[in-house]
């Protein structure tokens, strides 16, 4: 994940409120439940000495119209005296439940970190006939965000279903079947084609009935067929005749598939890192990370997949202003946290600097 995008935050007039909201269970009282957890949150902030401007841009973010929503979905929030700087609707807080931290920098972490374990998927539920395509933004644990949802229908005339007789006929009939079968798989993978190219997602996860799956898979550019992962459910919501587990089957193997992609990702960058480090253009520790920061040489700052690391806030500040990325890092490095170098850095060589605050 690119730090530029969040670049601004760090840049903003401190001092920073930073909100981590957790995800409970939907209950006929959420809105008075949200009201008392931000009640609490509030007043820890105010007695930390945030501005009242910060605080009213907070009551707005979360005693607005949505409030019902935060219960179930969580919140990431961040504002200062000029106003909310980041609203993101998802649970960050890893079940460690709610937070609220007034300071310099922003507490991102976990947000980050969570970010970064997180899979912007295009779902494809196929048939041999039509397809529903969803935008949809998943980790592990949870769907976090489900954006737009489009069909496409294929364009043959004949049908796809087969004769199961075996005369000369029926095996006319067979064939043209299969040939409507592969014009529809076409139309669809055009239309999935053109979705991929526009919004560029990290995975296409595609499900639904068996044989449009595979035909679909079979069909899609290399480029599709390389973050491409095939799950065993969805079968019938692309038609509406699914039963009432389909859906629940989904969300269960959407969450199998983050949980996978995330563990390819750290795998991934843990073999960066170690190819880096044996070439020199690597560095572990709070301090070196800073030091090679000052240089402008980071271009990935690495964290451990759960645990935080010493002056984490610190090295992401300085990691987005020099427009490096956030990812993980799947073995024990120094202090939790490492670096992978645009160019070699001599750290050894440079003074120690105190974090700036």
């Amino acid at each position: 994940m690119k730090l530029a995008a969040i670049r601004s935050i760090y840049e903003a007039e401190p001092p920073f409120a930073t909100v981590y909201l957790q995800a409970q269970a939907a209950s006929p009282n959420a809105e008075q439940e949200v009201r008392l957890r931000w009640d609490a949150l509030r007043s820890q902030l105010a007695d930390a000495g945030a501005h009242d401007e910060t605080l009213t841009a907070l009551d707005d973010a979360v005693l607005g119209e949505d409030i019902t929503a935060i219960q179930t979905e969580g919140r990431v929030l961040v504002a200062n005296r000029t106003g909310l700087l980041l609203e993101e609707d998802f649970d960050a807080t890893r079940d460690g439940g709610d937070q609220a931290v007034l300071g310099e920098p922003p507490a991102l972490g976990d947000y980050l970190r969570q970010r970064a374990r997180s899979v912007r998927g295009l779902v494809v539920l196929v048939d041999k006939e039509r397809a529903t395509l969803r935008r949809e933004v998943f980790t592990s644990s949870a769907v976090l965000d489900s954006g737009s949802e489009s069909g496409v229908e294929g364009s043959a005339t004949e049908s796809v279903h087969k004769p199961r007789e075996g005369a000369e006929h029926h095996r006319r009939m067979q064939q043209r079947a299969e040939e409507a079968a592969w014009l529809n798989i076409r139309d669809i993978t055009e239309t999935v084609r053109n979705t991929a190219e526009k919004w560029g997602p990290d995975a296409l996860v595609v499900a639904g009935e068996v044989q449009g799956r595979k035909m679909l898979l079979e069909e899609l550019p290399v480029h599709l067929q390389e973050i491409a992962y095939e799950v065993e459910a969805g079968g019938g919501i692309s038609s509406d005749s699914a039963d009432e587990g389909a859906e629940q089957a989904l969300t269960e193997a959407l969450l199998s598939t983050a949980r996978q992609i995330t563990i390819d990702r750290a795998k991934a960058e843990t073999e960066r890192f170690g190819s880096a480090r044996a070439n020199g253009l690597a560095v572990e520790g709070a301090e070196n990370i800073r030091r090679a920061a000052t240089l402008g040489a980071v271009e990935t700052l690495l964290l451990r997949y759960d645990a935080e690391a010493e002056d984490e806030d610190t090295l992401l500040r300085e990691a987005a202003g020099v427009d490096a990325a956030v990812g993980l890092v799947g073995t024990s490095v120094e202090g939790n946290a490492a670096a992978i170098l645009r160019y070699e850095a001599p750290v050894d060589q440079m003074d120690s600097q105190p974090s700036s605050s």
